[in-house]
């Protein structure tokens, strides 16, 4: 699986969670950190905690892959998951905007995802 196709698997799975303002950045030109980040708001810990768990479950049914590491499970307020080429931030609002990664990442390109997205 590329590292295009596994950002792709993690917003659809997101989003099958009810996952808000998904965002995909092309990040593999700017940083070795990864290729992808994929971005995410959720309206409440629960929520956040769900969101992680799809993006996991996803991951390892369909690409045999566990995240690398995990941070931010016991704060409530975000949640960090690195697949390696790929590094999925799960926030509540208030955190989103606080850690603003998309002004901190704006020279990153923006992958248009709509097409992947369920219609709510």
């Amino acid at each position: 699986m590329t590292p295009k196709e596994t950002a792709l698997l993690l917003a659809k799975a997101l989003d099958s969670k009810k996952g808000l303002d998904i965002k995909v950045l092309e990040t593999g030109e700017l940083t070795t950190l990864a290729d992808y980040f994929v971005l995410c708001s959720a309206t409440s810990s629960s929520q956040i905690k769900a969101l992680g768990d799809a993006c996991e479950k996803a991951m390892k049914e369909q690409a045999g892959e566990d995240p690398h590491h995990v941070e931010g499970h016991r704060g409530g307020t975000w949640v960090l998951l690195d697949f390696s080429s790929v590094v999925v931030h799960i926030f509540n609002e208030e955190a989103r905007q606080f850690y603003d990664l998309e002004r901190l990442w704006s020279d990153a390109k923006s992958v248009d995802i709509r097409d992947i997205l369920i219609e709510n």
